[in-house]
């Protein structure tokens, strides 16, 4: 298997980061590793934690204090995981609502030669629960707006969970994201629409967070932006 690396950002998540690990680490590939990102917005132990395991080979807790958000901790680690060699990237949330036992079939398809893979809910075999009704219409009502603007065809335009082959990440300047918070999937997802990409099914377990209103309007406004933008994503 190629060397993957699994960027996840992490905050406060003392109370499952250890569970989280062990399942990573009891996969049976000796080259897939894991690099949570953690800022100063994480106060409890999670840190300590990922530490702990780092003399395993196979884990790096990346600290990373400039950090603007989730999205630009997913960045960074994306930044990291290029310059340690990875071969293929896997971004997952490391709070529960991704599943370490769905890794798998990320990696399968990374193997057979796909350039992304994208996590899907509402593809045959997805799931979304725990999770109110407005999230799930915001969730599929955002995917069908999403590919009625920018002509995209995917079945799920706002999730997380996605892998890449490396070259994907290093053709694109990843400090000229636009989206800062909930539209980073679906920015990622335009971008990448004319390589060769697959959704896989996965299990996605709603937390506590809510959902802001202005970041919903936020997003309507950067949809309408990213067909302009796009020229700025991928290096010359």
């Amino acid at each position: 298997m190629k060397k993957t690396i699994i960027v996840m950002p992490v905050a406060n998540e003392e109370a499952t980061m250890g569970t989280v690990i062990e399942e990573i680490l009891a996969l049976p590939y000796n080259n897939l590793y894991l690099y949570p990102v953690v800022d100063d917005y994480s106060k409890d132990r999670t840190a300590q934690i990922i530490k702990s395991y780092e003399d395993t080979g196979r884990v790096r807790c990346i600290y990373y204090p400039e950090s603007k958000g989730v999205i630009s901790c997913y960045l960074e680690g994306y930044r990291q995981a290029l310059l340690d060699g990875a071969e293929c990237v896997l971004e997952m949330d490391g709070g529960g609502s991704h599943q370490p036992s769905e890794i798998p079939q990320f990696l399968e398809k990374l193997e057979e030669g796909y350039d992304c893979v994208w996590g899907s809910r509402f593809t045959k075999g997805g799931v979304m629960s725990h999770q109110p009704l407005y999230r799930k219409i915001l969730s599929s009502g955002g995917t069908i707006l999403a590919n009625v603007v920018l002509g995209t065809k995917l079945k799920d335009m706002t999730s997380g969970f996605e892998g890449f082959q490396a070259p994907v990440l290093k053709s694109m300047n990843l400090d000229r994201f636009l989206s800062t918070g909930h539209m980073y999937q679906t920015e990622m997802r335009f971008y990448c629409r004319k390589l060769n990409c697959v959704e896989v099914p996965i299990h996605y377990i709603g937390g506590d967070s809510s959902l802001k209103w202005s970041s919903v309007t936020e997003a309507l406004k950067i949809l309408f932006q990213l067909k302009k933008h796009e020229s700025q994503i991928w290096k010359k």
